[in-house]
């Protein structure tokens, strides 16, 4: 191969690989379409809530709500890893519509409201289905421990507000033990088994 050919090989090769590289790497002033990116939603604290149960003396079940939820979370229901979680719930809003037993749930013999004002979720890792189910890994922080966790969520349904809003619906359930949460006391008359329902409406932000 005589030098003049072996030259303009060489110089066409060096174009390809400046070519290519142009192409991957973002050009100053030029626009590029924007990657997918998960939904982010701000939970509705008027519509949604978190009702527990739990037993009492072995004969029957009590049942009580928390008033006060924020946070929001992200979905993408085509790549659910993309999704996250973050919510918080306060202590000081807990309601058995009985007020001499919230003020003893708020004391130190439970729920300490005034040292531990949050119970606060946040997803570690978000895995999905095409059914709208998902699986939602994450640190729960109660009464200041913090414990990892895996609950079910299932999609309930997708609409628009009365201002045109994207709205979403959201719910699980979940058991947990207060005493991996250090809440031991009365564990012979109120029951250590606490069952949560919770149910989220948010809108896109």
């Amino acid at each position: 191969m005589n030098r003049t050919r072996k030259l303009i090989i060489m110089l066409a090769s060096v174009g390809l690989a400046v070519g290519l590289v142009a192409a991957v790497v973002p050009q100053p002033g030029l626009s590029y379409p924007a990657a997918a990116a998960a939904d982010t939603y701000k939970i509705d604290p008027v519509h949604s809530m978190v009702i527990f149960k739990i037993g009492h003396m072995g004969v029957s079940n009590s049942y009580g709500r928390f008033n006060e939820i924020s946070g929001e979370f992200s979905l993408d229901e085509s790549n659910p890893s993309n999704g996250s979680f973050s919510v918080e719930v306060k202590t000081e809003s807990i309601d058995t519509n009985n007020e001499n037993r919230d003020k003893h749930l708020k004391s130190p013999d439970f729920f300490n409201a005034r040292q531990y004002p949050a119970i606060a979720f946040k997803s570690t890792k978000v895995t999905g289905s095409a059914d709208g189910s998902f699986e939602v890994t994450g640190d729960l922080t109660l009464h200041g421990v913090t414990n990892s966790i895996t609950i079910p969520v299932t999609k309930i349904g997708a609409g628009k507000g009365r201002q045109g809003e994207a709205l979403i619906g959201l719910e699980t359930s979940l058991k947990l033990k207060r005493s991996d949460y250090g809440m031991r006391n009365m564990l012979d008359m109120v029951g250590d088994e606490v069952t949560l329902r919770v149910a989220l409406e948010a809108a896109r932000k």
